[in-house]
């Protein structure tokens, strides 16, 4: 089975374009080295797979042609506990330092302004 068509049935990727351009890209890993969206996969392989930020190294554990439902998707695959565990700590990570930067969204309003406002003239006058 193909490896682009096997990240998409594994649900790794949206479409089967997007898991191509990945492993054309040298996002998608076999057993360590970088390979072509032909390459061959077989059970036992092992996938290091970058998406953005995150990384997944699994091995395969079957193959499917059809993209299932997530759950029969799960079954294809079995990650790592080193990296489910990075990948968490990521999570976590950027879930504690969205909350510091989301607390400003968009423009300021009025009440804000006239604060800003007020605040820049007792700088100018001291």
């Amino acid at each position: 089975m193909r490896i682009d068509k096997w990240l998409w049935a594994a649900r790794f990727f949206k479409t089967r374009g997007l898991a191509q351009s990945a492993v054309t890209g040298g996002k998608v890993k076999v057993n360590g080295e970088r390979v072509k969206a032909a390459k061959m996969l077989a059970p036992g392989d092992r996938l290091a797979i970058r998406i953005g930020e995150y990384e997944w190294l699994v091995e395969v554990r079957g193959l499917s042609g059809q993209r299932g439902p997530a759950e029969t998707a799960r079954k294809l695959y079995e990650e790592d506990e080193a990296s489910r565990a990075l990948r968490l700590a990521q999570v976590a990570d950027r879930r504690a330092q969205a909350s510091v930067w989301g607390e400003r969204k968009g423009r300021p309003t009025k009440r804000e302004r006239r604060e800003m406002e007020r605040w820049r003239e007792t700088k100018d006058e001291g």
